[in-house]
């Protein structure tokens, strides 16, 4: 593959596999460790690059006291100055050949339920550490062929307790005490995930806090209700609908306590589903759900 024109001082580009919010990706080979990796690069142009700063050195804090297969790891964080101002932000990351939730294809029920288990685990690793997501959402789950999964940028992550001075999150999964700017807790991973598993078994988003007015802003406004995924399609299990309609219920408390809980409710159905794929021989039984893309 044709090496990309760009040069950057210390690493070998070989080509850009994404863009963020004002950064830009790509596959490299660091040259003083020979590995490959995922280099996210931010430039300073105007007073805006310094809210990319300040996520990708946050995500680089988190990163580095991480340790979870299915959480990305991030290896360096280098800083390049001119005249006492960084005007350039390098972060090295663990490179993951994977898609997406978001531009991934149907996908059986199982298998939605294996991905949401994986993801369950891994923020319960992340919580034990004392830290939120706080951006859980389908492009910061990626997924591949080999069918594990890996969840990316910790920008927006913070302490357990943690009140933000502005609302951070993306307005289809954002949970309400983020939009309220109150405490911060694991629930707020959950009402995350929650949202989440909506839309990959539903294709639609959940009404939050925020709500799209035009491209130019966003204006805050308490949803309407919304149907239980069961209600949009019969073929969802009971115990799973209501699981999420209680993930993405408004008061903190009245969610699922932690992701334990997540994760034991989902083994059960998970177990269910399999077995009865296994007593009717039948692996096309497996039901499939719409997915948005």
């Amino acid at each position: 593959m044709a090496q990309s024109s760009i040069d950057i001082d210390g690493f070998t580009i070989i080509r850009r596999i994404g863009t963020g919010a004002r950064s830009v990706i790509y596959m490299a080979v660091d040259e003083s460790t020979k590995e490959t990796v995922a280099l996210k690069r931010a430039v300073f142009e105007s007073p805006e690059d310094l809210r990319i700063f300040e996520q990708m050195q946050t995500e680089y804090h988190v990163a580095k006291q991480l340790e979870h297969p299915y959480l990305r790891r991030c290896y360096k964080l280098i800083r390049k100055r001119s005249f006492l101002r960084t005007q350039e932000l390098l972060l090295t990351m663990e490179l993951f050949d994977g898609q997406s939730l978001e531009e991934q294809a149907r996908l059986s029920l199982g298998d939605v339920l294996l991905v949401f288990r994986m993801v369950a685990t891994a923020l319960n690793a992340l919580h034990q550490k004392g830290f939120v997501h706080c951006d859980i959402k389908p492009n910061n789950i990626l997924f591949n062929k080999a069918g594990t999964i890996k969840i990316i940028d910790f920008g927006q992550s913070c302490k357990i307790g943690h009140i933000k001075k502005r609302i951070q999150g993306t307005p289809e999964y954002i949970a309400p005490e983020q939009v309220r700017r109150e405490h911060l807790s694991h629930r707020t991973d959950v009402f995350n995930l929650g949202a989440t598993m909506y839309w990959a078994l539903t294709g639609r988003h959940i009404p939050t806090l925020i709500q799209r007015t035009n491209e130019f802003g966003l204006s805050v406004a308490e949803p309407p209700e919304f149907k239980a995924p069961r209600e949009i399609y019969k073929k969802i299990p009971a115990e799973l609908s209501e699981m999420i309609v209680q993930c993405v219920k408004d008061k903190p408390a009245d969610r699922p306590s932690n992701m334990a809980e997540i994760i034991a409710h989902l083994d059960i159905m998970i177990r269910n589903i399999f077995q009865s794929r296994l007593t009717a021989n039948a692996p096309a039984g497996n039901p499939t759900v719409p997915q948005s893309g």
